[in-house]
């Protein structure tokens, strides 16, 4: 059997003076004016401290409100930081490879698109003479060219150490061309500031696909045309044919 005491009412002393004064109105002029005056005096000591406990009671609750709404927004900001490290590469910025073929298949289940695949030239040769941190800012650099360039609904990931990718929706292979005929005299004419004074290029290999596809056919098809590209001397861009059944 439960016999805890019930917890105790937090305003049991206003109550007792409310049931007092009450009494005194009651009993009327022959409850006296000091009986009355008394009461309404324990009234008012009452209405004074439930005024006080309500302004504390609402403070609290302020406070509380507030501290809950700070916490649901550091939620929402870790969240979106964690979707942000699950889907882009840690060093620069852009989608990784997880990420940007998951964007390729699901643009290309609604339309057809280009596909750029792009290779820093010779980039094994700046990791082993200059450091890694010298091939990471080349890394940086390659992106900052292609982000400045790519146009809007463009999509850019790294897909390799040294290897790119930009995915353009709605672009034909003549339009698309351009662009990465762009993007490559970019990367040619940036100051990367190696430390032998040296210039980085990159190779790009085109494809397109209709839609109904998937990355996986037209990363194929640029990746050939990139190493097609690589065996023709670098720092060109080779365009893959159109798929059999559009020829």
């Amino acid at each position: 059997m439960n016999t805890a005491a019930p917890p105790p009412d937090l305003f049991d002393a206003e109550h007792q003076a409310l049931q007092a004064a009450r009494a005194a109105y009651g009993a009327g002029v022959e409850a006296g004016v000091q009986s009355c005056h008394q009461a309404l005096g324990d009234l008012l000591v009452a209405y004074e401290r439930l005024l006080r406990e309500t302004r504390r009671l609402v403070r609290r609750s302020d406070r509380a409100e507030l501290e809950m709404n700070q916490l649901n927004q550091r939620l929402q900001e870790l969240a979106a930081e964690l979707e942000h490290r699950a889907t882009h590469d840690p060093l620069t910025g852009v989608f990784n490879r997880a990420a940007i073929i998951e964007s390729v298949n699901q643009q290309l289940a609604l339309r057809d698109l280009s596909l750029i695949v792009l290779d820093i030239d010779f980039f094994k040769r700046i990791n082993d003479s200059f450091g890694h941190p010298v091939g990471d800012t080349v890394l940086l650099g390659v992106v900052e060219c292609l982000k400045k360039l790519v146009p809007a609904g463009a999509q850019i990931g790294r897909v390799g150490g040294e290897e790119f990718t930009v995915m353009l929706p709605h672009m034909d292979v003549g339009a698309s061309e351009q662009v990465a005929q762009t993007l490559r005299r970019s990367i040619e004419s940036h100051a990367f500031g190696l430390p032998d004074g040296s210039q980085v290029t990159a190779s790009f290999g085109l494809s397109w696909m209709p839609r109904g596809n998937c990355f996986d056919d037209a990363y194929g098809l640029a990746d050939e045309a990139l190493y097609a590209a690589k065996r023709g001397g670098r720092n060109q861009v080779v365009c893959a044919p159109l798929p059999v059944d559009l020829v």
